[in-house]
């Protein structure tokens, strides 16, 4: 089965996430750290996990002594990638084996890569025995009142060259720690007892690491040197990957990896629990769980990925309570709590949905948009081979859904895809071919640089009115098919910001031990352009939400590069491009008037000053000044835009309150289930999809016979 989803993990996050996690605070000594090593089933993995990378990827990559040395350095920076934990002295002493693992791994041996990740074990649990002795000393002696800087990221910086050095970047780090739960009004006394228990809950995940772990780290790290969607499951992950691909499971619908100490979400499943809640965000980070309205909150921080995620999931109708840093919270002493109830996350749930929206003109004319909103390209293989003629798929929900806002009075249709990951290849082309009478819609390369078209071969009747697609930093995959398709063709217009850009197509398969999921081809706009590390790139744009910089397929390890192969031939509908300009002056004199899109420039302007910080002050008056100066900014922005909206002013932002500011930040689509909003007027309007109807309402003239487009765009 071809999977083009954006199921790619943050290769140092998901893995370190193996490595931190305990329930319990007994704390064994270093010198009792038993070493792990390899079992008969891991050589057995890697033999196979070789020879299907050698003979199925489709980046061809040589065991040599240069790749031997790439995969010592992804190894060292997966296990310490903020440069923290070995010592230069460690890092010697392992570069004398950077020409050698090539030649271990030929041979299925995993000697150096076992030795490692026990030195490994052995500094964490040195670090935090060492800690944990004379905590109530350090906190204790801690001076707020020095000029002293933290430094953010590490992951460029030189190893320490001593323990001295090692000690003096732990000091800071736990320096800052301490300060921030003061912040939050934490007594010393609960300062300590907190910071205990997380770091016997780490010092005890030490001890239940096991060669599973070591392996997984190991081979992922090989993995990755071939590029960033392929990946190693060991027989655990692949149960949670077949949970995650079949789309049913019982929980609140969150995909979830790990970043440094904290599990934080990635995104929400549309449809699920928790989209349908409203509270959770992604980038939130979750710190704390409880089962029930009564069960108590345990601390989080530092677990294990799939532990935490066993505590949050559970049967349908249970509740689980969440505390949570939010992701536009100020700094991490910001807290709140979410409570949500369980269910299962059906494929239903997540099936495309349509709503009529209204659209009121300058001149007062209303018009009415028809949205489809689609969260994923699904398509149910079993009922489909089956001959099920009732069988589940997005082109078939798709055909339904339009027909009725068709019917209702649409003047015209967007199709939103924001957050869209991707899904089945197949639904990609089948629903651009509900837009066109026929033609290419992806072209696809394969390892042997063998070229085929995936499109729609027969001429059939098609959907010929005004069309809109929406899209945003989290569209990829089949997502990025179906919109570059409708802009190639001049189809349509596509709207927001860049894509996601992952433009290869990867398949699961079994080893002796575990699965493999490997990239074995590369899909192609019909313009012959890739959509690989570049994306879709909208006619018109909107403000940024997401930071290029650090989400997509751009900033990953080993991403392949952008390339083009030559164009299929195919026809165009309009001449969409003579509108952009048109579109862009009448889309920008409107946004400047919205108090949500003035808004949320000032917001995405105060995220950015603090985006690039390099460090972070561990003096307290300092820090409680910037504190209050991020608070007071994003009062006055609140308060600007509701006074624009005729709205009274708050005089403070508090929970109390029941102010939740990232609820009132249009960051994302609702992707709610209509049938279920019993009370519609509650459901809060989305400005971003509000003004694509302004839009496309807006290009309507240029969606006519006599705008053909002439020749090659």
């Amino acid at each position: 089965m071809h999977f083009l989803t954006k199921i790619s993990r943050s290769r140092r996050a998901a893995l370190l996430a193996c490595l931190l996690s305990v329930l319990t605070l007994s704390a064994p000594s270093a010198l009792a750290l038993a070493e792990v090593g390899a079992a008969k089933e891991h050589t057995v993995a890697i033999r196979d996990m070789l020879r299907q990378l050698n003979s199925r990827h489709y980046v061809k990559l040589t065991l040599d002594d240069a790749t031997s040395e790439r995969l010592l350095m992804a190894y060292l920076d997966d296990l310490d990638p903020n440069r923290q934990i070995f010592l230069q002295s460690d890092i010697d002493e392992f570069m004398k084996s950077r020409h050698s693992l090539d030649d271990e791994l030929k041979k299925s041996r995993l000697d150096t890569g076992f030795s490692i990740f026990n030195r490994y074990r052995l500094r964490i649990t040195e670090r935090f025995e060492n800690t944990i002795k004379n905590l109530n000393k350090r906190v204790a002696a801690m001076d707020f009142s020095k000029d002293e800087e933290i430094l953010l990221d590490r992951s460029e910086m030189p190893w320490p060259r001593n323990k001295a050095e090692a000690d003096e970047i732990w000091r800071k780090q736990l320096k800052n720690r301490v300060l921030g739960l003061r912040l939050a009004g934490k007594e010393d006394k609960d300062i300590v007892e907190l910071l205990e228990k997380r770091f016997k809950n780490q010092l005890k995940r030490m001890t239940q690491l096991e060669a599973e772990d070591a392996f997984q780290m190991y081979a992922n790290a090989l993995a990755s040197l071939y590029d960033p969607h392929t990946d190693y499951f060991s027989p655990r992950l692949s149960e949670n990957f077949q949970i995650n691909m079949s789309l049913k499971l019982e929980g609140i619908g969150a995909v979830l990896q790990m970043e440094d100490d904290y599990t934080k979400i990635v995104r929400l499943v549309p449809g699920g629990p928790a989209a349908k809640q409203g509270e959770l965000q992604p980038a939130d980070k979750i710190v704390g769980v409880a089962q029930g309205k009564d069960g108590e909150m345990q601390d989080v921080i530092g677990w294990r990925l799939d532990d935490v995620v066993d505590l949050i999931r559970g049967p349908s109708g249970s509740t689980v309570r969440l505390e949570v840093i939010p992701a536009i919270a100020p700094s991490d002493e910001e807290r709140k709590l979410v409570v949500i109830e369980r269910n299962e996350v059906k494929l239903e749930e997540q099936s495309a949905k349509g709503e009529l929206i209204e659209i009121t003109e300058a001149d007062g004319a209303t018009r009415k948009i028809g949205v489809i909103s689609i969260p994923t390209f699904y398509l149910d293989f079993e009922a489909f081979r089956m001959g099920d003629p009732d069988y589940r798929s997005t082109t078939r929900d798709t055909v339904r859904i339009m027909g009725e806002l068709l019917s209702e009075g649409a003047e015209g249709i967007v199709i939103d895809l924001r957050d869209n990951g991707g899904g089945s290849l197949a639904e990609a082309n089948s629903l651009v071919g509900l837009f066109i009478e026929a033609g290419p819609t992806v072209q696809i390369k394969h390892s042997n640089s063998r070229v085929i078209y995936e499109g729609k071969r027969r001429r059939s009747p098609y959907y010929t009115g005004p069309l809109a697609v929406l899209i945003n930093r989290m569209s990829a995959s089949a997502s990025e098919i179906f919109a570059g398709a409708i802009q190639d063709y001049q189809r349509g217009i596509v709207i927001g910001t860049q894509s996601f850009g992952k433009g290869t197509v990867q398949s699961v398969n079994t080893l002796g031990h575990g699965q493999l999921k490997l990239t074995e081809s590369k899909f192609y706009r019909i313009s012959g352009d890739s959509t690989q590390n570049r994306g879709v790139i909208p006619d018109i744009a909107f403000p940024p939400l997401y930071d290029k910089d650090t989400i997509g397929e751009s900033i990953l390890d080993n991403a392949m590069e952008w390339d083009s192969i030559p164009r299929a031939r195919h026809n165009y509908y309009f001449d969409l491009r003579a509108s952009f300009n048109t579109l862009q002056q009448k889309h920008e004199k409107r946004v400047a008037k919205d108090p949500d899109f003035r808004f949320l420039k000032e917001q995405l302007s105060a995220i950015e000053k603090y985006r690039d910080r390099k460090t972070l002050s561990l003096n307290i008056d300092k820090r409680k000044k910037e504190r209050d100066e991020q608070k007071a900014l994003q009062l006055a922005m609140e308060n600007r835009r509701r006074v624009a909206k005729g709205e009274p002013p708050l005089d403070v932002l508090e929970e109390d309150k029941e102010l939740d500011v990232a609820q009132d930040l249009p960051l994302t689509p609702e992707h709610s289930d209509a049938e279920g909003d019993e009370d519609k007027k509650d459901k809060k309007p989305d400005p971003l999809l509000i003004e694509a109807g302004h839009i496309l309402v807006d290009a309507m003239p240029y969606f006519q016979p006599d705008r053909l487009a002439v020749g090659r765009p």
